[in-house]
């Protein structure tokens, strides 16, 4: 076989067989196949796209293209939850002190942050001490002490995904179905989880612009958990406007544990119940969302989640203290507010603005080498379906430098729209679809 001959055979819209998938993405991993044919062969599909069989293929090569990890001998339900990432996402840290309770192990990998704000290992991290499991073993150390556990991304896992989405990244691939829907999955599917469920937000401050789109590649992700072993559910969540009222990295972890206490913004608040009762029917302990909700009501209610979060904190290194004292989080040096140019109700809160804003003061990166400063981002105070006046703070500018604040100030102000008349707030669950 010929890499150049499959190129060609994908860009006329042949299917391409197992074997000839397998030979293309091996050779390109050992170096065989150079960067500007896999360039090639990625925009075939980007513009082609992948029959049923093609992509199957493509997920189980690269999942198998660097370690798995199964837990011997667990006992209980292993669940795996991603979310496509948005504004304002910090539901992994509350999931985290719930799931256990429930006697479901969260097993996942998270990763860094390259955008509007540091991704779940750099919000962990925003908490003095902590670390994750570095490798494989660590990580089947971590889920059977706690039940559960998470490890940043490495390369040891799914290198192959890794390597391709470098090119997909500077080459206009990026966004595609298919290639999406084999990176998540690759992911998934190499960790020993039982099932994997997905949080796919939907609106101007994620990947996934429309509910159409959203729920494509929410059905061609539960096609491959399906044929491949795994119940697949998605939650498809609104990311018109941010998750939450904090967006920043230790000002996001305080907001979790905030809901911890039973003391979370409404919206995030119901996300977090949401992904626990989809979680706990899957596992079989319920038959139903509403029953799953009203559980995970009560077990924050118990105080147990928090109980089980401090110990998870005290394991990775943390001080489990920062639960009850968030001054020993790092935090912003000054703070300035955005006002409201006018009387009405918010209209529009444009999640894409705000998380560009948050990155001008330094809570996110624009390339994979800048650091984060934890301590900054922006906490809103008003909301699409809010009443608010002239005058009136509608978000409070966290910062330490200063250098971008008044640019950041600027694209915050933008982000909101008013109306004269009542507007109604936006519901966070736009729909459940399981495999």
């Amino acid at each position: 076989m010929r890499a150049s001959e499959i190129i060609e055979k994908k860009r006329d819209g042949s299917v391409l067989s197992g074997e000839e998938i397998r030979f293309f993405l091996t050779e390109y991993l050992s170096g065989a196949i150079p960067d500007y044919q896999m360039s090639a062969f990625l925009m075939a599909v980007y513009f082609r796209g992948m029959s049923e069989g093609e992509l199957l293929t493509f997920t189980e090569v690269m999942r198998d293209s660097g370690e798995t990890v199964d837990i011997p001998g667990h006992s209980g339900f292993l669940l795996d939850k991603h979310s496509t990432g948005g504004v304002g996402d910090k539901t992994t840290i509350a999931l985290t002190g719930i799931y256990g309770c429930f006697g479901i192990g969260e097993i996942k990998l998270s990763g860094r942050g390259l955008g509007h704000t540091g991704g779940t290992v750099d919000k962990f991290e925003a908490i003095p001490g902590f670390h994750f499991p570095e490798d494989k073993k660590e990580l089947i150390a971590m889920v059977e002490a706690l039940g559960g556990g998470i490890m940043g991304s490495t390369d040891k896992i799914v290198p192959l995904d890794k390597k391709i989405y470098a090119l997909r990244d500077v080459t206009g691939t990026v966004n595609s179905i298919p290639l999406i829907a084999s990176s998540i999955m690759s992911k998934k599917l190499a960790l020993g989880s039982d099932g994997i469920l997905l949080d796919v937000k939907v609106g101007s401050g994620a990947f996934m612009k429309d509910l159409p789109s959203a729920r494509e590649l929410s059905r061609v992700m539960a096609t491959i958990g399906a044929k491949l072993g795994r119940k697949t559910v998605s939650v498809l969540s609104d990311m018109e406007q941010p998750l939450g009222l904090a967006v920043g990295n230790a000002n996001e972890v305080m907001e979790a544990m905030d809901t911890l206490k039973g003391k979370g913004p409404a919206d995030f608040t119901e996300l977090v119940a949401t992904l626990v009762a989809a979680g706990l029917m899957m596992a079989g302990k319920t038959k139903g969302m509403e029953e799953g909700k009203r559980l995970c009501d009560d077990m924050i209610r118990s105080g147990k989640p928090l109980a089980r979060f401090r110990e998870f904190l005290a394991y990775a290194g943390a001080d489990p203290a920062v639960v009850d004292d968030y001054a020993l989080l790092p935090g912003p040096s000054r703070e300035t507010a955005c006002l409201s140019p006018t009387d009405g109700w918010v209209a529009r809160l444009d999640a894409g603005s705000v998380g560009r804003a948050a990155m001008l003061l330094g809570a996110g990166r624009t390339k994979k080498e800048d650091d984060i400063d934890p301590g900054v981002g922006i906490l809103l105070r008003k909301k699409i379906g809010d009443p608010v006046r002239k005058g009136e703070p509608l978000a409070i500018l966290q910062y330490n430098g200063g250098e971008n604040l008044e640019a950041a100030r600027d694209l915050l102000g933008r982000a909101f729209g008013f109306s004269g008349d009542v507007v109604p707030r936006r519901n966070v669950i736009l729909e459940i679809l399981t495999s």
